[in-house]
C-alpha cells in the first residue's frame, strides 16, 4: 500500500502543482506572450496599412507626374507661341522699319533732286546772264532784273 499510498501523495503533489502553476506561475507566462501576440497583430496591420499607403503614394505620385508633364507640354506649347508672337512681331517691325526708311530715302532723294535742280537752274541763269552781258557787251545788273532771271529759270 505503501506505493499506492505514495502514488497518491505524488498524485495529489502534482495536482498541487499544476493548479498552484495554473494559479499563479501561468498567467505571468501568459500575459507577456498576449501581450507580445498583440503587439505582433498591430505591427503586421500597421505594415498591412503601410503598404496600402505606399500603393496609394505611389497612384498619387504617379498622377502629380502625369499632371506635371502635361503642364510642361502646356508650358512649351505656350513659350513656343510665345516665341512664334515675338517673332512674328519683330518681322514685321522691321518690315516697317525698312518701309518707313526706304518711303524716307526716298524723300530724300527727291529732295535732293529739287536741290540740285534749283542749283542748276540757277547756274544756267548766271550762264545767260554772263551770254546776255557778253552779246550785248555790258553787264546787266542780277538785281535790277531779279524778276526777269527767275521767269527765265522758271521756264528752264
Amino acid at each position: 500500500m505503501h506505493i499506492n499510498l505514495t502514488l497518491l501523495v505524488q498524485m495529489l503533489a502534482f495536482a498541487a502543482l499544476v493548479w498552484f502553476t495554473m494559479k499563479f506561475v501561468w498567467p505571468m507566462i501568459l500575459g507577456p506572450m498576449q501581450e507580445r501576440e498583440r503587439r505582433i497583430a498591430q505591427g503586421l496591420a500597421a505594415a498591412d496599412k503601410g503598404e496600402e499607403e505606399l500603393k496609394q503614394a505611389r497612384v498619387g505620385a504617379e498622377a502629380i507626374l502625369r499632371e506635371a508633364r502635361e503642364r510642361a507640354g502646356v508650358i512649351l506649347d505656350q513659350a513656343q507661341h510665345s516665341a512664334n508672337e515675338i517673332i512674328e512681331q519683330a518681322r514685321v517691325a522691321a518690315t516697317q522699319e525698312g518701309q518707313r526708311l526706304l518711303v524716307a530715302a526716298q524723300q530724300q532723294i527727291e529732295l535732293d533732286a529739287a536741290r540740285a535742280r534749283e542749283q542748276l537752274r540757277q547756274q544756267v541763269g548766271e550762264i545767260a546772264v554772263a551770254a546776255a552781258a557778253k552779246l550785248l557787251e555790258r553787264e546787266i545788273d542780277p538785281r535790277a532784273h531779279a524778276a526777269l532771271l527767275e521767269e527765265f529759270a522758271a521756264q528752264i
